[in-house]
């Protein structure tokens, strides 16, 4: 399409009549750089038409453009201009992805279903043979994951760890983008069961405390054992880090109820998890 044909594609669309993409990755969110778009569509207007296919009658799908439109919906605009453009299913996920990753603030659960969502329809398109005018070159002959790194400026194995995210169950997934927990021990933790994430996310919880690099691939290599429970998870996320402060004294008549090889940090931290497993029983906390 040239411009000149990309010029008469662009016309103005009812906002009702614009669809989001379908699992669209990225969040719309009410931050300082949403609220600058906003200003700036205010005063100058929609610069950049956004990009749709149409679905159906009256009827488009996004491919880029969702702050946009609801930045025009806070306005209380009816309308916003749309360059509108044929695309397969697989150009439009690539096209999406493409375009959504180049905001300035993208959040780790974004950036892993963004590439997920992005490696499928690559490897879709490889597996046809087809050439994207997105890719610039054939999928056949290059393993996806590397050109996804290629385009991005990150390693493949950068591309692996952020699309393991993608397993991670919702609590946890949360607490990564929050920076509660990093990168690197949350692919570890993704490769546990849902069942065990959630009792993982419970501990995490109840003691105000998130695993260590070292400890993430310790639970990761206990998983498959039967003896992965509640208070080995107890256990290992209390053992004293670099910079934690002294741990309190127990008096031994506490001391005889717990294993020998338990500290004063993980009596201190397993009386807490249980007093707060008593008061929720009796509805005392939430």
């Amino acid at each position: 399409m040239g411009r000149d044909d990309q010029r008469q594609a662009v016309k103005n669309i009812p906002l009702e009549q614009l669809k989001p993409f379908k699992n669209h990755p990225f969040q719309v969110r009410d931050d300082e750089e949403f609220r600058h778009l906003v200003e700036s569509i205010e005063i100058h207007g929609v610069i950049h038409p956004a990009v749709a296919r149409q679905i159906g009658e009256e009827c488009y799908e996004l491919i880029s453009g969702h702050r946009r439109k609801a930045a025009c919906e806070v306005l209380g605009y009816s309308e916003m201009p749309v360059l509108v453009r044929s695309m397969t299913d697989d150009e439009a996920v690539v096209n999406m992805v493409d375009a959504n990753l180049q905001r300035e603030t993208i959040l780790p659960s974004e950036r892993a279903f963004a590439y997920k969502m992005k490696l499928a329809a690559m490897s879709h398109q490889g597996r046809k043979g087809f050439t994207s005018a997105q890719l610039g070159r054939k999928c056949v002959g290059k393993e996806s994951r590397e050109l996804i790194a290629e385009q991005v400026g990150q390693s493949r194995n950068q591309i692996s760890r952020y699309i393991r995210l993608t397993e991670l169950i919702p609590e946890i997934l949360e607490m990564v983008d929050n920076r509660k927990i990093a990168l690197n021990p949350a692919v570890s933790i993704s490769y546990l069961d849902k069942k065990q994430q959630k009792l993982l996310y419970k501990v995490m919880v109840a003691l105000k405390a998130t695993p260590s690099i070292s400890q993430a691939k310790a639970i990761r290599e206990k998983a498959s054992e039967s003896d992965f429970t509640e208070d080995y998870l107890v256990s290992i996320l209390s053992e004293k880090k670099p910079n934690q402060r002294e741990p309190m004294i127990v008096e031994e008549e506490i001391k005889q109820y717990f294993p020998s090889h338990y500290n004063s940090e993980q009596i201190h931290n397993t009386i807490l998890l249980l007093i707060r497993n008593w008061s929720k029983k009796r509805g005392y906390t939430q």
